[in-house]
């Protein structure tokens, strides 16, 4: 898949014939695929641990770095793609519903430049 126009849905057919030549829909249990995703995360954190801020920002623009940055974010979106699909939800209709309520809870006029969580605001 080399086309920069990829959509959603095409995204998963990959993942799910990936998975399906594989026979891995078995493993990819509501109890195994949050654990997966909590290890992936893991591993891309592990790219910055005990970096300064500028270290981690002069890794993440670093070509040598950003390969393996890059397989440890595409893991956890794999992974979160097939959680979805094993919950029966769309993605892109639940990542536009959590900006809906994103909005509310961070209303631009009290959020924009403020780090605070929504209670603090």
């Amino acid at each position: 898949m080399e086309d920069e126009n990829v959509t959603f849905e095409e995204v998963m057919e990959e993942i799910k014939e990936f998975r399906d030549k594989r026979d891995w829909k078995q493993f990819h249990t509501p109890k195994n695929l949050p654990m997966a995703i909590a290890t992936e995360a893991g591993e891309l954190m592990e790219h910055f641990l005990w970096d300064t801020q500028e270290k981690a920002e002069e890794k993440a623009k670093s070509e040598d770095k950003l390969e393996e940055i890059r397989d440890e974010l595409a893991d956890i979106l794999i992974f979160s793609f097939l959680m979805a699909e094993t919950l029966g939800e769309d993605v892109a209709d639940l990542m536009m519903n959590k900006l809906d309520k994103n909005k509310e809870k961070y209303p631009e006029e009290k959020a924009r430049g403020n780090s605070k969580k929504y209670t603090e605001l």
